[in-house]
């Protein structure tokens, strides 16, 4: 497995846009499905977007979709643009990383993933 990073977390106003970022270290990169999770205060992990590893397909939580974008550069690089951010956002982010996913789609779990960053905070007052 890689060793997964996120940048990009921080304080932002009810319809504005943060951009996270995730940098993966160690093995090639390639073949590997990339996600990003979520999670709020007293609430289990929920899925919020996935990229193939090609970067061809991409799958978002109904409650995202939209306002968030999953791309990737394929240079060991993931990102997550989000706009129109509300405060229901706020949560740490969390990067996945995985090169045994068979099916991407947005019903995606935890532990599907085998490779996690540390997280990063993201907070949207309103």
């Amino acid at each position: 497995q890689v060793q997964l990073e996120e940048f990009g977390g921080g304080l932002v106003q009810a319809g504005g846009s943060l951009r996270l970022s995730c940098a993966a270290s160690g093995r090639t990169f390639t073949k590997y499905v990339m996600s990003w999770f979520r999670q709020a205060p007293e609430k289990e992990r929920e899925f919020v977007a996935a990229i193939s590893w090609s970067g061809d397909s991409t799958y978002y939580a109904d409650s995202v979709e939209g306002r968030f974008t999953i791309f990737r550069d394929n240079a060991k690089n993931s990102f997550l643009q989000m706009n129109s951010l509300k405060p229901e956002d706020t949560a740490v982010y969390y990067c996945a990383a995985d090169r045994e996913i068979q099916v991407v789609s947005k019903t995606l779990k935890p532990g599907d993933f085998g490779s996690w960053g540390q997280g990063t905070q993201v907070t949207v007052s309103s």
